[in-house]
């Protein structure tokens, strides 16, 4: 555990020096955010968000691609550390497809979440936000499906622990189950990516807990790769905390979206993760039922999406909104943890 410790404050110092010159390198670059009307899951102009966020226009996104390429270099880096020292490296399936399975997950998410903020801020698709809705959606499950191909016909995972019932054998179903799992979870982590600071403490409390899970089933590759991305996402942390200097970027949610419900599922622990990151769930089923009722009822089952969005329209500060998301993230970590661990 020491030893993981010390990858993450490697990681910590390493993200923490780099990110002031990146930042800065988005400036240059201008990829920023834009001032241009945001639009809803439908392509309707959401008014509320853009009058609630209009003074974050003009700060630089993109800082989930800072986290990807560093712990991708480290995790590596590390690894060759590991096995020149002679340190006992342990993991559950055959280490070169968790490695593999890991970081085709959260490379190729970020790379559609690179494009779709190209996209948006160079205005790629004539006068559209980003992606569309169903493109992206496509990609996403097609990606999950194929991440889920993998997952059950090369490492033959089928397996899910259900706290309380024990495991449940799922066969070819595990596939279909993995893509909507993996899109589900990229999508939320995405829609909680509104406020400063918000996505990425809730993403902070989850890792926490799933380090904690990979070390308890010895797994040196997954609790390597976790402590590394932690220690990114810290260093990102400060200078996401309102107000916010730099956000993740589609790069960054759609790709720990992603690996983070991979990771579940190689942990056979979906369940528990589910719980673990209760309140991306929240996010993005408040948004679906809502899409739900625009499109077949043609009426709003709720006042309005996503769930955060909601309580900064009826006078919550921002700040005050992710303060006490944190505390119900670890609330919700520490449940997800105990059932896992029973």
């Amino acid at each position: 555990m020491s030893l993981l410790l010390g990858f993450l404050l490697f990681s910590f110092t390493i993200n923490a020096a780099l990110i002031v010159p990146f930042i800065d390198l988005l400036y240059l670059l201008k990829f920023q955010k834009t001032g241009r009307h945001t639009k809803d899951f439908l392509g309707k102009v959401n008014k509320v968000f853009n009058s609630l966020h209009q003074q974050k226009a003009g700060t630089p996104i993109g800082g989930g691609l800072l986290i990807i390429v560093t712990t991708t270099i480290l995790f590596f880096l590390s690894m060759v550390s590991l096995r020149l020292s002679g340190a006992q490296i342990t993991h559950v399936y055959p280490i070169s497809q968790e490695i593999t399975v890991i970081f085709i997950t959260y490379i190729s998410f970020g790379l559609l979440g690179l494009y779709d903020d190209i996209a948006k801020f160079f205005n790629l698709n004539q006068g559209r936000v980003g992606i569309g809705m169903k493109e992206k959606l496509l990609f996403q499950l097609t990606l999950g499906g194929l991440i889920g191909w993998y997952l059950y016909r090369v490492m033959g995972i089928d397996l899910i622990n259900i706290p309380y019932f024990g495991t449940l054998k799922l066969g070819w179903f595990f596939i279909p189950m993995a893509s909507f799992l993996i899109t589900a979870f990229s999508n939320a982590v995405n829609i909680t990516d509104g406020l400063d600071g918000l996505a990425s403490g809730l993403l902070m409390i989850s890792l926490f807990a799933l380090v904690i899970l990979a070390f308890s089933i010895l797994d040196t590759p997954i609790t390597l790769f976790i402590s590394l991305w932690l220690g990114g996402l810290l260093a990102f942390l400060y200078f996401n905390t309102y107000p916010a200097r730099i956000f993740l970027g589609d790069v960054g949610a759609l790709s720990f979206g992603a690996t983070l419900a991979v990771i579940g599922l190689l942990l056979g622990k979906i369940i528990a993760v589910t719980i673990i990151g209760g309140l991306f769930v929240v996010e993005v089923l408040s948004s679906f039922i809502q899409i739900m009722g625009k499109k077949y009822l043609h009426r709003r089952l709720l006042p309005l999406t996503p769930f955060h969005l909601w309580l900064q329209s009826i006078g919550w500060d921002e700040p005050k909104i992710v303060a006490r998301a944190w505390l119900a993230g670890i609330i919700l970590a520490l449940f997800g943890l105990w059932l896992a661990l029973l």
